[in-house]
């Protein structure tokens, strides 16, 4: 039983985590971001027994006083809180300089200073950009290809730094692209459940033929815990993935045919990234993580897709599914 914080609690990978900590006996403290609608995000949604075991602070990522002090007495840090919207990253690029690699050194800073026990720095797949070759190993090389994936490597080097300069027991944990209940429609598989379960008939995407490797959020979640219970894990870079990939467009034409067969696919100039932007190919490598701890995949994508669609038909009025969210 350890004391822990969880950085961007209020998101939605961050909520299913905090969650399944309450679940396995930890002490639970969420890191949320402060807002005036005393909103703690994907939180407010949990059920009573859980929310009572939870210590919620409110705060800002980038802000160094609020970060100490939400670190105070704190284990293991469970650093999630990120900007992660690729098409905001091109309309916002110095938020995400202050969010993902500020607020990861704010964290790092305060670890070292308070002897932590243990970081996890929550990276990204898209630190690789297109696949150069596959399964995508952690030894492959980084591309930043858009503002977003470049502050990520940014963050994952300082950790990086922390680790060897000072000794520090962080870890950085790679997630490929995950989905689930709680999702933002900003992604890719909510964005087309919520316009099927609207009723339109013309789902409007971006790229069709880019690839992705698809964990369901509970999966991603026990990566993390798998990663946190081992010492050899220290100081490495983990990728959480299925080692299996799917194209967009059958990833879309799967969900119509489970939700509205009579939908087709318009392809939407507004939601195509720029050419060299564009990561064609995400497929990870799972050996790494499977030889250093006991985890591996409980959810096929089938079984994943209908656990979200479910979530979404039960939420749909949370979601606004007649704009583009980016």
């Amino acid at each position: 039983m350890k004391n822990v914080l969880v950085t961007g609690a209020d998101g939605f990978i961050g909520s299913h985590l905090v969650e399944e900590l309450v679940r396995q006996g930890q002490r639970v403290r969420a890191f949320v971001y402060y807002n005036s609608f005393n909103s703690w995000g994907w939180l407010d949604t949990l059920p009573g027994e859980i929310m009572n075991e939870i210590e919620v602070i409110t705060g800002d990522i980038r802000d160094p006083n609020g970060v100490r002090t939400a670190m105070k007495g704190i284990e293991d840090v469970y650093h999630l809180a990120a900007l992660i919207a690729i098409p905001f990253s091109y309309h916002s690029p110095d938020t995400y300089v202050d969010t993902n690699i500020k607020g990861t050194l704010n964290v790092l800073q305060a670890a070292r200073d308070m002897n932590n026990q243990r970081v996890l720095v929550t990276s990204t797949s898209e630190v690789y950009g297109t696949a150069q070759y596959v399964p995508i190993d952690e030894s492959h090389p980084f591309q930043g290809q858009s503002p977003y994936s470049a502050t990520k490597i940014g963050a994952d080097r300082l950790a990086e730094s922390f680790y060897r300069s000072f000794n520090m027991p962080i870890t950085i944990v790679r997630p490929f692209n995950t989905y689930g209940p709680r999702q933002s429609a900003r992604a890719v598989i909510p964005t087309i459940i919520t316009q099927l379960l609207a009723g339109k008939l013309e789902i409007r995407l971006g790229a069709l033929s880019p690839t992705r490797d698809f964990n369901y959020v509970k999966d991603t979640v026990n990566g993390f815990l798998a990663i946190a219970k081992e010492n050899k894990t220290i100081g490495e870079e983990i990728n959480i993935a299925t080692q299996q990939e799917i194209s967009i467009g059958e990833l879309a034409e799967e969900l119509i045919r489970q939700i509205n067969p009579k939908a087709r696919i318009i392809c939407d100039e507004e939601r195509l990234r720029p050419e060299k932007s564009e990561v064609n190919r995400l497929l990870g490598s799972n050996e790494k993580i499977i030889r250093l701890t006991n985890w591996k995949p409980s959810y096929s994508l089938s079984e994943g897709l209908k656990e979200t669609i479910d979530f979404f038909r039960g939420n749909l009025g949370k979601y606004k599914t007649d704009i583009y969210n980016i």
